[in-house]
């Protein structure tokens, strides 16, 4: 066998040994979740959605969230995820995103204040998990959704902005 070919064989077995790094979760606030996360998205209808690592219903309907952008993603549809752990437990976030096949970009909340920043989300909430908010192409949150998602609601709201 010729010593390329070689190299190039020993790295790839080098290579498929390293893990798999946690999703690298980028940090986000009040003052910069509008230029980091609804303005990329400018175009595109964006489900933003709030969720923990300890929320069971968080973790619960995040695959069902990753299914339908998978879904829906030729037509113009964007899903990110912010999540409101603590940053001792950003490793686990990651995993667990990691696990769950969640697409980039992922960002963690790293508010001074939690009321500031879930009223700056939503006035109307309360910083309870899970939340999705959602908004048209133009960057208008037009719906907000507390609590564990309907699926078939929130894709017909979805559907209507695309």
């Amino acid at each position: 066998m010729r010593p390329e070919i070689m190299r190039r064989i020993l790295l790839t077995l080098l290579l498929a040994a390293i893990p798999v790094l946690a999703a690298d979760l980028k940090p986000v606030d009040e003052t910069t979740f509008q230029a980091k996360i609804v303005a990329p998205a400018k175009g595109k209808v964006l489900l933003v959605n709030f969720w923990a690592t300890y929320c069971v219903p968080c973790r619960k309907e995040m695959p069902q969230l990753v299914a339908l952008e998978g879904r829906l993603k030729a037509k113009g549809f964007q899903f990110v995820t912010v999540s409101a752990d603590e940053p001792e437990q950003t490793k686990d976030a990651g995993a667990f995103l990691d696990k769950a096949k969640v697409p980039a970009p992922v960002f963690i909340r790293k508010a001074k204040d939690d009321d500031k920043f879930a009223a700056a989300m939503d006035p109307k909430w309360s910083g309870a998990l899970p939340a999705s908010f959602l908004y048209d192409k133009t960057g208008k949150k037009v719906r907000s959704f507390f609590g564990e998602v309907n699926l078939v609601e929130l894709e017909a709201a979805i559907k209507k902005l695309l």
